[in-house]
């Protein structure tokens, strides 16, 4: 499949796969008889892992890091789940944090909403 193909289909820009292959993220794919970039179509279930992982906040470092294990085969399976576990526990407690911070966003709202009624009753 072409760039352009790729970039439809995973909703990322052509300058972002560009990107994403210049840093390690994506290995460069074989190319064509006219030299475009011919990527298997495989290569769309590994970018939906990397949108995934940047969409938790993933520092990039890191996910190149996972990328480069990834690249050196099965031998790194253990090393690529320990990275996971540790940012899905990072991932668990800025989530909770969040729920903590929209509990309190819903109080001063519901209070707002209070004030906001009982100043509408002062006319009567």
């Amino acid at each position: 499949m072409q760039i352009g193909d790729l970039a439809r289909q995973t909703g990322l820009t052509v300058d972002t796969l560009r990107f994403y292959e210049k840093i390690g993220l994506i290995r460069p794919p074989a190319r064509d008889a006219a030299g475009r970039r011919d990527y298997d179509p495989e290569i769309l279930t590994w970018v939906a892992f990397l949108v995934q992982l940047c969409a938790t906040g993933m520092k990039q470092a890191d996910r190149i890091r996972y990328a480069r294990l990834r690249h050196l085969g099965p031998a790194t399976v253990a090393r690529r789940r320990q990275m996971l576990e540790q940012h899905r526990s990072a991932l668990a407690e800025r989530l909770a944090s969040l729920q903590r911070v929209l509990g309190l966003m819903d109080e001063k709202i519901a209070l707002y909403r209070r004030d906001e009624a009982s100043a509408g009753n002062e006319g009567d």
